[in-house]
């Protein structure tokens, strides 16, 4: 397996984003672009069993990965903006296109929390991408629902540092707004009949389990839903998770 660091470009916003290849790379590979969600701390380059470890798992199974930070996460540029993200991936899903080791019939969405809303958006108008696996999708964001007020959600994502610059948002009714127009509950039924797979943990007191019975209700054909015992919001962390999307893409994918 070969790992090299890219540098992705989404609105003059420069991503930074990591790509794993397989070791000998002969013919065409199936690719996976692997979607974090919203922060919840600060980020730190030397966390352990993060999501580029992730993307090295999926290598090992078959797959070409691609993991990178959405605006204003981690190294990125940027301030956090879900539009804002739906336009990344779609600088993710173009770069993986281009990639000569890729094939282009078999190029997938795997995302997590507010990077599964923005893999839903993308998979519903985006013809390039062939289907998309959901950990802990919300069917909505409902910021206030979790006690914070705009104020405080603000000087929250300041002190997490997904918001980088003073002056953003320049119109905080514009910017909650678009954490309105990426919902998933909006984009759900439009995948159909791209292959769609919702898993979710029974006990997730982030994204409580009732969302992913409204996705799975709205969506259309072909879909799957796995809700897992037991399991809470950090699903990339759960074994049964991760193995089950793997072996979903596997069998797509013909590995």
């Amino acid at each position: 397996m070969r790992d090299s660091a890219v540098v992705l470009c989404s609105d003059d916003i420069m991503l930074a984003g990591q790509v794993f290849l397989p070791d000998d790379c002969t013919g065409v590979y199936p690719a996976v672009c692997i979607c974090h969600g919203i922060p919840a701390v600060p980020y730190n380059p030397d966390e352990k069993g993060g999501y580029p470890e992730l993307a090295a798992r999926f290598c090992r199974a078959g797959f070409i990965a691609l993991v990178f930070n959405f605006r204003g996460c981690g190294p990125s540029q940027g301030n956090i903006d879900l539009p804002g993200w739906a336009d990344d991936l779609e600088a993710a899903v173009e770069f993986l296109y281009m990639i000569p080791e890729v094939d282009r019939k078999k190029i997938y969405l795997v995302g997590s929390s507010g990077g599964a809303a923005a893999c839903i958006n993308v998979a519903a108008r985006e013809k390039r991408v062939g289907a998309v696996a959901t950990l802990a999708c919300p069917a909505e964001f409902d910021f206030m629902a979790g006690g914070y007020t705009v104020e405080s959600l603000i000087v929250r994502f300041r002190e997490i540092g997904i918001i980088k610059d003073a002056d953003f948002p320049p119109s905080v009714k514009k910017w909650l707004d678009g954490f309105k127009a990426v919902a998933p509950i909006e984009h759900i039924d439009k995948i159909s009949p791209k292959p769609l797979l919702l898993v979710h943990g029974a006990d997730d007191d982030v994204v409580p389990v009732e969302h992913v019975e409204r996705l799975y209700k709205k969506a259309g054909r072909p879909k799957e839903k796995l809700v897992l015992p037991g399991a809470g919001h950090r699903l990339r962390q759960d074994e049964r998770a991760i193995g089950a999307v793997i072996s979903w893409l596997r069998k797509l994918a013909g590995l």
